[in-house]
């Protein structure tokens, strides 16, 4: 029997906070569209009901004016062996209004995008509907966004409320500055194969990876259809199904990304050097250095991780012939090499047609085969060589945010006038007092 999560139901005590902080949103949304939306929210919250979360998400999706936004629910099921099981997800967030107005071109020529991609005319849209892109700042983050937050997030994921009503995508811009601006560059030094590789990696690298975000979030996940009569990806591709689709939302990316058109559009004014860079951090993290997160021995379990490393391994593997990617050693240490970027985006563009495929027609087995033979094992000398070259370095293999302490500010006729931004000192210190205030479950 189904336990649900609902107010008087597994979590009520915390669920009911939630509630309660939600219809105070209510009272002081920006427009009736945003406060309809949170109001349904609120309903699902009560219910746990799946048709209101589907109510709720077609008019979140709809909810688009406003300077402030915000994702919240159980959301993504990359934590639940079997896919199904949403985790509890929460971030607020402000508008980046600059960086948003510059961006929106992509979702303004999304169909431009989908009508020249490589999938099978019958697997593409005819109609590219509602795709909303904005970059923000985050205010605030809370369960499976925190404190290892990601970057860019585009829902909602039902595939027919994307292809009926749309969606939204957002980049986090101020986090991805953070990831930008961190630690230093030896980790980089030790990885690259030459210094041209450093050089493009230092001067287009943070632009590289913000045109790649966009474009996995804004063109990737909106992109496609299933046939008719095929049923959902939860369905179909299964436990595959969360790989496969960042996997072809990456291609999407990579495919774009080396391309004239973003310049076109205004975005980058070097779209090669950008692309370049794009292709060379692309390899060699799904190659190499993603496997720092992994103690030796272990298999690549995380979706990410694994769709990184299947994409990498199989434009690796097919462009041996024309040793399009060249794996070097020297003094010891290996290196990947990228020979021939025009080659290795045909490689992309080939791998984007049959992941759509795999998506589009339901194959389960394409999918198990692609993710099993690519993206789950790990070359075991390779892993203890990139294990020990990574020891002399100090930053950890992954990164964690603190959240700022946001103060309301009155004056003497108690109204509010300003908000004061505090950091804490420690992430230990926050969660204890996460713990001592909002510990709802016994």
């Amino acid at each position: 029997k189904e336990v649900v999560y609902k107010a008087d139901g597994l979590y009520g005590e915390s669920i009911s906070e939630i509630i309660k902080w939600i219809n105070k949103a209510v009272d002081v949304a920006e427009n009736k569209p945003q406060g309809d939306a949170l109001k349904i929210l609120a309903e699902y919250y009560r219910t746990g009901d799946l048709k209101t979360w589907d109510d709720y998400c077609v008019a979140w999706t709809k909810a688009t004016e406003g300077n402030i936004d915000y994702i919240n629910g159980f959301i993504e099921v990359y934590n639940d062996p079997l896919g199904l099981r949403g985790s509890y997800e929460n971030i607020v967030q402000i508008n980046d209004f600059d960086m948003s107005r510059k961006m929106s071109v992509l979702s303004e020529n999304a169909q431009w995008f989908e009508d020249n991609t490589t999938l099978m005319e019958e697997h593409k849209k005819s109609k590219v509907v509602g795709v909303s892109y904005k970059t923000v700042n985050v205010a605030g983050e809370a369960g499976d966004a925190s404190p290892s937050t990601p970057i860019g997030v585009n829902l909602p994921n039902a595939n027919w409320i994307r292809a009926s009503v749309g969606s939204k995508s957002v980049s986090l811009g101020n986090i991805k500055n953070a990831y930008n601006n961190a630690g230093s560059s030896g980790r980089l030094k030790e990885f690259v194969n030459d210094e041209e590789e450093y050089e493009l990696e230092l001067q287009y690298g943070a632009l590289a990876d913000n045109m790649h975000t966009a474009l996995h979030e804004v063109i990737g996940h909106a992109s496609g259809q299933l046939m008719p009569g095929v049923g959902t990806p939860s369905e179909t591709l299964k436990t595959y199904r969360s790989t496969m689709e960042e996997g072809r939302a990456d291609l999407l990316a990579l495919y774009y990304v080396y391309n004239s058109k973003i310049q076109e559009l205004g975005l980058v004014d070097d779209w090669k050097a950008v692309g370049k860079a794009s292709y060379d951090g692309y390899i060699r993290n799904g190659m190499m250095t993603q496997l720092i997160r992994l103690n030796l021995g272990d298999d690549v379990e995380q979706a990410h991780m694994r769709n990184r490393k299947w994409v990498s391994e199989w434009v690796y593997k097919n462009g041996l012939k024309d040793n399009v990617i060249e794996k070097i050693s020297r003094d010891g240490k290996t290196y990947f090499n990228i020979n021939d970027y025009d080659k290795l985006r045909v490689l992309f563009g080939k791998l984007l047609r049959e992941t759509q495929r795999i998506k589009s027609e339901g194959d389960y087995d394409a999918a198990e085969k692609l993710v099993e033979g690519f993206g789950v094992k790990v070359d075991q000398d390779l892993h203890a060589e990139i294990l020990k070259r990574n020891k002399k370095f100090k930053g950890a293999a992954y990164s964690g945010f603190v959240n700022p302490e946001l103060i309301p500010v009155y004056n003497e006729e108690k109204e509010l006038i300003d908000i004061e931004v505090k950091y804490v000192n420690s992430f230990e210190y926050q969660m204890l007092q996460y713990s001592d205030r909002f510990g709802f479950l016994d």
